[in-house]
């Protein structure tokens, strides 16, 4: 029994204090930020720049991309959407309601994810059948919206997660 109280004490459970939570936030804000569409964001400066063979492969990978990601919102997307509030009312009734940590830096991370996952579908429909400028338009924007909801959730989050551990009163 020591050992188990003693490990405990030493590996801190709670989300908001743990490092690999903020690790985690940033990997997933940076990463949303970085793939525009599931685009790697230096094609997009790379076909500015260079044109040609680099404009090609952009306009291929976005129309593969945008054509997977309305395909999967026109098939799937009244379950997907169902799911996904059961799961975030879940998340954030147990987290906000009941008071548990762990649910409540889900919910910080899964909502506003899912709000830039109906942006990419949004944005995928438009990109269909754009060409040159007007599709690193779209990409280009996309990207500076996804970067500031990522700066609203990661400042949200941390006002939140500071909240909570002064709270709890871990010193």
């Amino acid at each position: 029994m020591d050992f188990y109280v003693t490990a405990f004490e030493l590996i801190d459970l709670r989300s908001f204090s743990n490092l690999w939570f903020w690790i985690m936030l940033a990997v997933f804000w940076s990463t949303a930020s970085h793939y525009v569409l599931g685009v790697p964001f230096d094609m997009v400066a790379r076909a500015a720049k260079y044109g040609g063979q680099a404009e090609q492969d952009l306009e291929d990978l976005v129309r593969i991309n945008s054509n997977r990601l309305t395909y999967i919102a026109d098939e799937a997307g009244t379950w997907l959407t169902v799911f996904a509030a059961f799961l975030v009312t879940a998340l954030v009734m147990t987290g906000f309601f009941y008071g548990v940590e762990f649910c409540q830096a889900l919910s910080l991370i899964l909502v506003p994810m899912l709000i830039v996952f109906a942006i990419s579908i949004y944005n995928a429909r438009r990109a269909q059948g754009q060409q040159g400028d007007d599709l690193r338009r779209i990409l280009r924007r996309h990207r500076i919206v996804v970067q500031l909801i990522g700066m609203l959730s990661i400042l949200v989050s941390s006002m939140w997660g500071m909240y909570v551990n002064i709270t709890t009163g871990v010193l």
